[in-house]
């Protein structure tokens, strides 16, 4: 019987098996690198072992250090949870040398599928040797790993060792294996994967379907079960096609075989031999705990007959610190607060006042929601989404919220192509109210705080005298003036708005007639103001105002504002945190650059981001040298743009994906 479970990975996933290992009564252990001693996972663990490693990207993927940390806190097996070393077959021999259980496939198992090379081999798929004008479009693929590291869609064979280099840069910094393939890409199709689980004993069960056609840079971000929309003999076809891979392999434990299909045919993408960020729809409909039975089959325990009949519907949406506004850009910094409403389940790694760091993926948390019928469970998947809040990093919240009640989503059309499509309207701002009547309830709020912290900061004075509060959302400033009087506060210059209740984090304005309640809170250090002066900020604190489902973030105007910098036209600024990891081959001041012309590369989270000329010019200036870390606005370089009339604008094409027919039981 297992007693103690080491978890070799972090975060969310790390979390989520010690739920189960807690409820089972065994014991767990942890382990971390230096940005993670804080962290949730490290909290909630009985014990916590300390990895060092080069780079806390690294770190998690020192196998030798892992199996020497569960020997040192008397745990006697290992789970790999996902990503990191979860698909490497030399961790799984050099835990069960050690004497320790491995919860996961046999490591022959993992060789043969892990590999998106010889899974495709053994297939019966060949990729492609050989690249041509005419194979055009190609995907370049990690055959390590997942998540959309290591990919790049190549439309130009010019570009296409420039590809191959990023890709292995990425997937040997992600999975520590640099090996990347070459594989047709062709446009649309959904994908459509099968949860796998299978004993000891022979006995393989097919878990229904999922669909995770909402993708952004290859990686899910929306997944459902089961997949809507299949034929009753298309989906027995895909769910056959996953038990025959997983025979093929003598497979053991939880794993997941992935399709695209387009139209009434399913094509052969890859299995992953590790449990998958989106199993709780599975769990949810289906009524298991994958974990837990992960556990009783390294145990040697059989699984019981048949598996479970379904019901009903289950959707999850992926939570994450980014701006998909500003192509996606990974957010890091301190979540002053993370709060979810209940009747849904969350599965994260971070609480209020953790920091998201930037070495690692930016996936917050998972939110998922299950109802009798698909459209019941999104609804419910979309409302609680809109009542999380999340304080202190952009993320993607809003976008899930719009793409949940999107009409191609609702009526189940959608392909792996939706934010292609969709992103620009999927981000506009839809706010139930103008943005300045959440300025002017934070600025009542305020005034609040300050008549409560005490006589020093004012109150009620028959002094004529309007307060001001100066905020900055976005790109707008908004200056909100008011008057404190016997009956309470009266704005002034906000048409149609009149200060029904106020109190020092909650106001309710009625706006043309509508009562609205805002929620107010101030981080980053208190809020100081003087009664006929203007309210500042110390510490650049920022003010978050929730009214319904949206959420505005303002940043305080100091009031001794120190100059803005001048920017050179053309300097080019670190939109993330992140390290310098390469410049562009020969690339030097003075040379004459393209537009879209990549000059360097930034890693954050775990993903390579290039940065490229914004128009043709001359690079006048370079300032950073690989290695080096940046923090967001740091001046990486300077283009001198020529005259517009001479600059080119390519368009980008929409996305596209790779196929593999399914093969047959012929298929050798």
């Amino acid at each position: 019987m297992i007693t103690s479970v080491l978890v070799a990975n972090r975060g969310e996933i790390a979390c989520r098996i010690f739920r189960t290992c807690r409820e089972l009564g065994i014991a767990t252990v942890a382990v971390y690198a230096d940005p993670d001693a804080s962290a949730l996972h490290v909290r909630e663990a009985d014990a916590a072992v300390r990895l060092p490693g080069a780079t806390p990207a690294e770190t998690y993927l020192r196998g030798e250090l892992i199996v020497k940390a569960a020997l040192a806190a008397g745990a006697d097996a290992v789970h790999p949870g996902y990503g990191f070393l979860s698909e490497n077959a030399e961790f799984a021999r050099a835990v069960r040398a050690a004497g320790l259980v491995w919860i996961g496939p046999p490591p022959e198992a993992i060789e043969a599928m892990a590999s998106k090379t010889r899974a495709k081999e053994l297939m019966g798929i060949a990729p492609l040797t050989e690249v041509t004008a005419d194979d055009l479009p190609v995907l370049v693929k990690a055959a390590a790993g997942g998540g959309g590291r290591g990919m790049r869609v190549v439309r130009e064979l010019s570009v296409l060792d420039e590809e191959l280099t990023a890709a292995r840069a990425e997937a040997l910094s992600a999975f520590g294996d640099g090996e990347v393939f070459v594989e047709p890409y062709v446009e649309g199709g959904r994908h459509v994967e099968v949860q796998i689980l299978a004993d000891t004993h022979g006995t393989v069960w097919a878990l229904g379907t999922r669909d995770c056609s909402l993708q952004r840079r290859h990686q899910k971000v929306i997944e459902e079960a089961p997949a809507p929309g299949l034929s009753p003999a298309l989906d027995a076809e895909i769910r056959s096609s996953a038990v025959r891979a997983a025979r093929a392999v003598s497979y053991v434990g939880a794993g997941t075989v992935e399709f695209l299909v387009a139209g009434d045919r399913a094509y052969f993408l890859e299995m992953n031999t590790r449990l998958q960020v989106e199993h709780p729809v599975t769990e949810a409909v289906f009524g298991v705990d994958l974990v837990e039975l992960q556990l009783r089959v390294a145990e040697g325990e059989p699984l019981p007959g048949e598996p479970p009949a379904p019901d009903g519907h289950a959707v999850e949406a992926r939570l994450y610190a980014e701006d998909p506004s500003a192509a996606w850009a990974p957010q890091a910094g301190t979540l002053h607060l993370l709060a979810f409403p209940s009747g849904v389940r969350v599965d994260t790694g971070f609480a209020s006042g953790d920091a998201v760091g930037v070495h690692y993926d930016p996936m917050l948390a998972k939110v998922v929601a299950w109802a009798p019928t698909r459209s019941s469970a999104v609804r419910r998947l979309a409302g609680a989404l809109g009542r999380t809040r999340v304080h202190g990093v952009v993320t993607n919240r809003d976008l899930l919220v719009r793409a949940l009640g999107h009409e191609e989503f609702a009526s189940g059309r959608m392909d792996t192509g939706f934010f292609d499509r969709h992103l620009s309207s999927l981000v506009a701002d839809d706010a139930p109210v103008a943005e300045v009547y959440a300025a002017a309830a934070a600025a009542v709020a305020s005034s609040c705080r300050r008549a409560a912290a005490g006589p020093r900061f004012g109150a009620y004075r028959n002094l004529p005298s309007q307060p001001q509060l100066k905020v900055y959302a976005g790109g707008d400033r908004h200056e909100i003036r008011y008057h404190r009087t016997r009956t309470g506060f009266e704005l002034v210059g906000v048409p149609g708005a009149r200060v029904v209740e106020a109190h020092a984090h909650r106001v309710t304005l009625e706006v043309d007639g509508i009562r609205r309640d805002f929620a107010i809170h101030a981080y980053g250090g208190d809020i100081h103001a003087y009664e006929g002066g203007d309210i500042h900020a110390y510490d650049g604190g920022d003010i978050h105002v929730d009214h319904g489902t949206h959420t505005w973030t303002l940043t305080p105007h100091p009031r001794f504002p120190e100059p803005e910098r001048a920017l050179t036209p053309g300097s080019l600024l670190a939109p993330m945190p992140g390290t310098v990891v390469r410049i562009a081959e020969g690339l030097a001041e003075g040379d004459q650059v393209q537009a879209g012309q990549p000059l360097l590369w930034l890693e954050a989270m775990k993903m390579e981001h290039r940065i490229a000329a914004p128009a043709a010019g001359t690079l006048t200036a370079l300032h950073v040298t690989p290695g080096r870390q940046v923090e967001p606005g740091t001046l990486l370089a300077v283009v001198q743009p020529v005259p517009p009339a001479q600059r080119e604008v390519q368009p980008v094409p929409p996305a596209q994906h790779a196929v593999h027919p399914v093969p047959t039981e012929e298929t050798p």
